[in-house]
């Protein structure tokens, strides 16, 4: 019987006697094996290569790369003579170690490409772009004054970087200079801000290629304007070849100099830019339609700049009480129906007439209209239905909010303290800013929608029988199934003080 060396069994137990098997101990089985090998160097920089970081090593990612076998001595470029581009062959430990070098030394270009790009691209607005474009006309205006531009480049260099010693250092300690900077280091945060940018410009070169790239077959005589493009090149230089002397030099290089700034400013860029394309693609493929968003842009941007104009003229009428005092703008609605019919001649139907009366203008009895058409109707507030709006009220809806009581010189009661500017009047919203589309296309009077650009050019809005679907211009349909319209009146008010003691 076994024993157990490493269990004390205690003397008043019994030990029990086991079964005796006929194969009591089984033979582990033998299994043949080879040694486990660690992997090769280019199999574990293949495995490591499936995920990129910037700061790997670019001398493993380049020289981990497969490429097809290139010879010693392989130059692809051939030249009898010895060029730049040429001086090295192919090879890529030469372009591992240069590209190294590259992406460490190019922070000093991306710099200059930056600011550079700030004053073309109004980045630091229009005042620091505007002193670069009065130093261009000055030196248009004195072009000897360009062979003084270097000199002044390296004055400012060394004037920038004059060491400025801290108040607790004295004025005859003489410091060592400080030593140059080295270039970024591969990994650091410099070294991946110029990766970065080279990775930009690389994809806005091959923007700029495809962009050209289709106007070389004209120039190549792959195409039929080749022909037609040479007799006109050459017909401006027979042309010019008398002219030039008549030619102002100055003028020309700054109109040329200005010209990439009144391209690139904001104004050109969100509002010149779109409403010339829109002429010209609408004139070319939408005919018509295009016609009329053309002209509904047109109409709302004199609106927008007629607007600016009068709140100028107002702004210098105003009083020093004003200018020192809270002001804020009230609204008032104007509120009209069309009704068949014959039509009569308008009250105020236009701005000019408006501005005659000013303020206290007479409502009367409403039967002011403007006409949609020669003997088509008539628009009125006494046109208006028993469940309408009323013909003047303080709330966008029509009917909640209408607080004081409207008088017939469009005047109300205001909040203690609170009194209208004296030296203007109400002025309507010729922009219409308040309408928000709901495109709505019911119905149109020649089969495509009439765009919304806000109000009229006396500021109605119109709408369909319902005061819903907003519209710059009516639907011919809306004249046998009921229209209304909807007109916004503005004037500011401040706060005065003494009309709280007063009161």
């Amino acid at each position: 019987m076994s024993t157990f060396d490493y269990v004390e069994i205690p003397p008043d137990v019994i030990r029990l006697q086991s079964c005796i098997a006929s194969n009591p101990v089984r033979p582990f089985t033998k299994i043949s094996t080879s040694l486990p090998c660690s992997p090769t160097p280019a199999a574990a920089a293949a495995a490591a290569s499936t995920t990129f970081s910037p700061t790997k090593s670019l001398s493993t990612l380049l020289l981990n790369t497969s490429f097809p076998a290139i010879p010693t001595s392989a130059s692809p470029r051939k030249y009898s003579t010895t060029l730049l581009s040429t001086r090295d062959p192919l090879s890529i430990p030469i372009t591992t170690v240069n590209f190294r070098r590259f992406v460490a030394r190019v922070g000093p270009v991306f710099w200059l490409q930056d600011r550079v790009e700030e004053v073309l691209m109004w980045r630091c607005g229009w005042k620091y772009t505007g002193v670069w474009i009065a130093i261009y006309a000055f030196l248009c205006y004195f072009p000897r004054m360009v062979l003084l531009v270097p000199h002044a480049i390296l004055a400012s260099i060394i004037l920038s970087t004059y060491p400025t010693p801290s108040p607790s250092e004295s004025v005859t300690t003489k410091n060592p200079p400080a030593p140059v900077a080295p270039p970024p280091s591969e990994g650091s945060v410099d070294w991946q801000a110029n990766l970065q940018a080279i990775q930009n410009l690389m994809g806005a070169f091959c923007d700029g290629y495809d962009i050209i790239s289709p106007l070389t077959p004209h120039l190549v005589h792959r195409s039929t304007h080749t022909s037609l493009i040479l007799t006109l090149t050459l017909l401006s230089f027979l042309f010019l070849l008398p002219v030039l002397p008549l030619i102002p030099l100055r003028l020309l290089f700054f109109v040329l100099g200005i010209f990439p700034f009144v391209w690139t400013h904001p104004v050109t860029q969100t509002r010149i830019i779109p409403l010339l394309k829109a002429a010209v693609n609408g004139g070319i493929v939408k005919g018509g339609n295009a016609s009329a968003t053309l002209t509904g842009v047109t109409s709302y941007k004199y609106a927008s700049l007629k607007l600016k104009l009068r709140r100028w003229i107002d702004d210098d009428r105003l009083d020093d009480k004003h200018w020192g005092a809270e002001m804020r703008e009230v609204e008032l609605w104007e509120n009209e129906r069309w009704a068949p019919g014959p039509s009569l001649s308008s009250s105020f139907g236009t701005q000019d007439d408006l501005d005659a009366v000013g303020s206290e203008f007479d409502v009367g009895d409403g039967s002011g209209s403007a006409l949609l058409g020669a003997g088509a109707g008539t628009w009125s507030k006494t046109n208006l239905r028993p469940t309408d709006r009323a013909p003047w009220t303080r709330a966008r809806d029509g009917w909640s909010g209408v607080g004081g009581e409207v008088s017939s010189n469009l005047t109300f009661s205001l909040a203690p303290g609170w009194a209208f500017v004296e030296t203007e009047g109400w002025r309507p919203d010729a922009l219409g800013s308040w309408v928000s589309a709901s495109g709505s296309n019911s119905c149109s009077a020649s089969g495509s929608d009439v765009p919304i650009f806000g109000a009229d050019d006396n500021g109605w809005v119109y709408t369909n029988d319902v005061w819903a679907d907003p519209r710059r211009i009516p639907l011919e349909c809306w004249k046998t199934l009921g229209m209304t319209r909807r007109r916004r009146w503005v004037r500011r008010v401040y706060f005065d003080p003494a009309l709280l003691e007063n009161a």
